[in-house]
């Protein structure tokens, strides 16, 4: 059902008229000094017919006069508050961050456009197409301790290993550092890290108040250190990933030949 045809159903069940709309709306502006909060009885049919759709302050008009929950009428027009960290990794691809674990299966992220140059700007990203991506099953999925990460377009650090644009699971239980050796890359444990309003993924190594972030070998990123807890704190360690073999569109040889001309240049 349209989204006017809802908004004329709570009318009705409220038992008043789109003059009464009017009135109640009037008094709710004057209320405010804001004539934004009015309503006319002529607007309110053409989006009951659905010719118009509503501002903010005429929506929360309506909320108030309807009895209903704001964010309820906001929803009637596909607009989903709660869906706000689902689509953070769309319109940031190029940032490392967290993603909620339930919206994790039908994530849609843009895929990157094949002329894209360049590691000092955003990446460019085609809007027209994306690409879906699924993490592996697993018995352990419905954990509480267990959420997603993404990692930015711009990161590196653990290339190839886990290449920019891969979602990874995250187990929060598991947020101190190991100690100890390792035979291969493979066992040794892959960190998140959340840092001064951004975040990180990568090998740690503590050395006193000193958290270091290491990068895979092969990687163009270099070591970075911050203090140790104030400057990072451990999320938890990545128990899987989803990752591409090939790149995503763009020259990623040729960003990662740029990115260690600039190391070099450090």
């Amino acid at each position: 059902m349209p989204a006017g045809q809802k908004l004329k159903g709570l009318r009705h069940k409220c038992h008043i008229t789109v003059r009464e709309v009017e009135q109640a709306s009037r008094r709710i502006a004057e209320a405010k000094g804001d004539k934004r909060f009015r309503i006319s009885n002529g607007w309110l049919a053409q989006l009951e017919n659905g010719m118009s759709e509503p501002s903010i302050c005429k929506l929360f008009s309506l909320s108030v006069i309807y009895h209903v929950n704001f964010l309820d009428l906001v929803r009637l027009y596909d607009v989903n508050v709660d869906e706000k960290g689902k689509y953070e990794p769309v319109a940031n691809p190029h940032l490392t961050q967290l993603v909620p674990a339930d919206s994790a299966d039908d994530l849609r992220l843009p895929a990157v456009a094949s002329n894209a140059q360049g590691i000092t700007t955003l990446l460019p990203i085609s809007t027209d197409r994306t690409s879906k991506i699924k993490l592996p099953s697993s018995q352990t999925r419905g954990s509480a301790t267990l959420t997603c990460g993404y990692v930015g377009l711009n990161d590196f650090t653990m290339y190839p290993l886990i290449r920019p644009g891969s979602l990874l699971w995250i187990d929060t239980s598991q947020s101190k550092l190991q100690s100890g050796s390792w035979h291969n890359e493979y066992e040794r444990p892959i960190y998140f890290i959340e840092l001064r309003e951004a975040y990180a993924c990568g090998w740690c190594e503590l050395q006193s108040n000193q958290l270091l972030i290491i990068p895979h070998p092969s990687s163009p990123a270099s070591i970075r250190r911050f203090t140790y807890p104030r400057e990072a704190e451990i999320v938890g360690r990545v128990t899987s990933y989803n990752t591409s073999c090939v790149d995503h569109g763009f020259d990623e040889a040729a960003v990662v030949r740029e990115h260690r001309a600039m190391r070099g240049k450090k």
